[in-house]
């Protein structure tokens, strides 16, 4: 792939387990900060199926970049899915600044703090962020050099950083080795990885609560850590 990734979250716990899951990986970032100081081509952040920034990280950078932002996020998702931006798809809109000129918005859940720690959505969101960077690149050629993602659904989504740093791993190998040509060819390459990814990156069986865990370690070594606790004590970048 021939983007620079970068890994950024203002919780230690949960750079310390990329630490130890991307530990083969020298050719990716690892940072503890905020994504507002990242200098890259795009941020990718974590949202919900309607595009609403307001709360976590979508909040922050809403702040930093403008209300209009949300506006055009919104609007994006009405014009391409009719208002509603399923679990492993995403979008990207251009920020009018010059860093980050582009905004890629990728949902960890169907609504607003949802549970997702028993589901695969963070492989779906991780992979359909790096597929909109490819899809955006298609599009207009270099657009998009290097990338910034924070642990999506670590936070609201209740998802352990071992199991984020897992799923996260696996999106992003996945798209190291290979390029799709849509969303749902990306999808059909991870299911062979992780197996039913369930409806719109839910669990494909109700209770399942141990799906997740196991997928995620089968297409990874465990990494070492603690299992996510915010340790920031202020919410300024806090995610979905």
């Amino acid at each position: 792939m021939l983007v620079r990734v970068m890994l950024v979250d203002v919780n230690p716990k949960m750079t310390k387990a990329w630490r130890a899951t991307f530990e083969e990986n020298p050719e990716v970032d690892i940072v503890d900060g905020s994504m507002l100081d990242q200098q890259v081509s795009a941020w990718v952040t974590p949202t919900n199926a309607k595009g609403s920034m307001d709360g976590g990280l979508d909040l922050v950078i809403k702040k930093h970049l403008g209300a209009g932002i949300e506006g055009r996020v919104q609007q994006e998702i009405k014009q391409r899915y009719g208002g509603f931006l399923p679990v492993g798809h995403a979008v990207c809109v251009d920020t009018g600044r010059p860093l980050p000129p582009h905004l890629v918005s990728t949902p960890t859940m169907v609504a607003s703090s949802e549970d997702v720690s028993d589901t695969l959505n963070v492989a779906l969101a991780c992979a359909a962020a790096f597929q909109m960077v490819h899809m955006q690149n298609a599009r207009q050629p270099g657009s998009i050099r290097s990338v910034a993602l924070p642990g999506l659904g670590a936070n609201t989504g209740r998802v352990p950083v071992e199991i984020c740093a897992d799923l996260m791993w696996t999106a992003y190998d996945l798209f190291r080795r290979q390029e799709f040509t849509d969303f749902g060819e990306m999808r059909k390459a991870l299911e062979q990885e992780l197996g039913d990814l369930g409806t719109f990156g839910k669990p494909a069986k109700p209770g399942a609560s141990s799906g997740a865990p196991a997928a995620a370690k089968a297409a990874n070594a465990p990494a070492a850590g603690d299992e996510d606790e915010d340790g920031d004590d202020e919410d300024f970048d806090d995610h979905e």
